[in-house]
């Protein structure tokens, strides 16, 4: 056969990759290659160490006899492949937990197989998910889970609260509330904070805790010095669990309140002076630590404190970790048991607190155990709130002043007026400095109170503002009665 009678290695290429991969697109224009009959996608352009398209490809042309080819016909094929692509439907991917067909949702068990976990309110199964309906995306983070066990009777769960060192059975039900809320792919979680004193095993029951969901490989880590690396390492991810925090700068807290409740960032493509790159991320959080300092209000919205204590007997960390990983597939098992359950369950949502759908979560939870999630979760925000007003000395001032408001009335003046009278208070009228941080304009000290809104509403105080024909006021109002948080609280 002549040179000019021989197909030329592009369409070779070409036409063994179409017919043995299924190519999309996501809704940022990623294209994806998808073995047929296999739920793991990977983009075309990927050139990770957990397998690149490319890799199986030519892996693929090599095993079936087609030949070896060289970079240039690859980058041909590849080429005219996403270029077709571009025109296919949309569709997303996933990492670890993704949305199903008829209310299910799926867990990813990181198998080569591709066997994953359906989860539906009438029960969950072991099952190769359809291609159309879920698509996983794998990173070096991903790990493999052990199939879980069926019929556990509840058991695997109090192995694993057993191995534990939650200081109290309120603090035990929050953490199951959390990791059923890690199998939802849509609604956001809190982020557990994992504190209590030292020796009390936080990062050895963060990793206890995550690697339910992630697999024996999954671990803590340290907190990324910049906001880029983290959210890098967010995406790559499902749960992202950070150790020891000792200290939580500002921009540090905001990354986290995004990162729970969700966001985007946008940054320019490489190679490229006008196209950018888009990464949208929403996921759980963990953090351990003994003490981080002042938090904000807005992240004391969206944690999830959960306290240990010291254990009285030591163990090996090889004998534990070696009973963690045989009691793994029952923990599992019971936990999808559980999540089953609390999805069947009807309660009314909660429209008082900021995580409401966290909230709905632990009245599901606690209309199919009756362990009162509910009360343990506004108890929890109530002792953060605590926390928030013990470090900053602008809403211990607030409060002290509100106190001689009559209840049910308010007080309004100008943010300059405000800041006069609240410094007077707590200098006591110059017989003291005014520490360091404390505000020096108006319009610093209106932000700071819009700032503290959530905490002092939690504390039956009111800021508002607005603005007449005069200028624009604040306005402190001192409610008749506790918020309904306060009254409900039992223990």
């Amino acid at each position: 056969m002549s040179d000019d009678e021989k197909t030329p290695a592009r369409e070779v290429i070409t036409d063994y990759a179409q017919a043995h991969f299924r190519y999309f697109r996501t809704g940022d224009g990623t294209v994806y290659a998808q073995k047929n009959g296999h739920p793991v996608a990977r983009p075309i352009r990927s050139q990770g160490t957990t397998g690149s398209h490319r890799q199986e490809l030519m892996v693929g042309l090599f095993r079936d006899g087609r030949g070896v080819f060289n970079g240039t016909a690859l980058k041909e094929a590849l080429d005219l492949i996403e270029a077709l692509a571009l025109s296919e439907d949309v569709q997303s991917v996933n990492i670890r937990v993704a949305p199903g067909f008829d209310g299910a949702t799926w867990l990813d068990l990181g198998r080569d197989d591709g066997q994953s976990v359906r989860i539906h309110p009438t029960g969950w199964e072991i099952t190769v998910p359809d291609p159309r309906e879920v698509c996983w995306r794998r990173t070096q983070l991903t790990g493999e889970l052990p199939l879980p066990t069926k019929d556990t009777d509840g058991k695997g769960l109090d192995q694993l609260l057993r191995l534990c060192n939650f200081a109290n059975s309120e603090t035990e039900c929050l953490a199951v509330a959390w990791l059923i809320g890690c199998l939802g792919p849509s609604a956001p979680v809190p982020a557990p904070f994992l504190t209590g004193p030292q020796g009390a095993g936080k990062s050895c029951g963060g990793r206890m805790l995550i690697r339910i969901i992630e697999g024996m490989s999954g671990d803590l880590r340290r907190a990324p010095k910049d906001e880029e690396n983290l959210i890098a390492a967010v995406a790559a991810g499902w749960v992202t669990a950070l150790d020891n925090l000792s200290h939580m700068t500002p921009d540090l807290s905001d990354a986290m309140c995004c990162i729970v409740t969700g966001a985007e960032n946008v940054k320019r493509a490489l190679w490229t002076d006008g196209d950018v790159f888009r990464v949208g991320y929403r996921r759980p959080m963990l953090l351990t630590g003994i003490d981080v300092g002042v938090i904000r209000p807005d992240l004391a919205e969206r944690l999830l404190p959960l306290r240990l204590e010291r254990p009285k007997v030591r163990r090996t960390e090889a004998e534990l970790w070696a009973e963690y990983a045989e009691v793994l597939p029952a923990v599992l098992g019971s936990l999808l048991d559980l999540t089953v359950k609390v999805r069947a369950a009807e309660a009314e949502t909660p429209t008082d607190l900021r995580m409401a759908d966290f909230a709905h979560l632990c009245a599901q939870l606690d209309a199919a155990t009756g362990l009162g999630a509910l009360r343990a979760y506004r108890a929890s925000l109530d002792d953060l709130n605590d926390d928030v007003i013990e470090g900053d000395l602008l809403a211990q001032t607030v409060l002290r002043h509100a106190e001689n408001i009559k209840a049910g009335s308010g007080q309004r003046m100008t943010s300059t007026e405000w800041l006069h009278l609240l410094g007077s208070l707590y200098s006591g009228d110059g017989l003291r400095p005014l520490p360091r941080g404390w505000p020096t304009t108006g319009k610093v000290l209106s932000d700071r109170l819009k700032r503290l809104q959530p905490t002092l509403a939690a504390r039956g105080v009111l800021i508002d503002s607005g603005r007449t024909s005069e200028g624009r006021y604040l306005e402190m109002t001192r409610m008749e009665a506790p918020p309904p948080h306060e009254q409900k609280r039992m223990f």
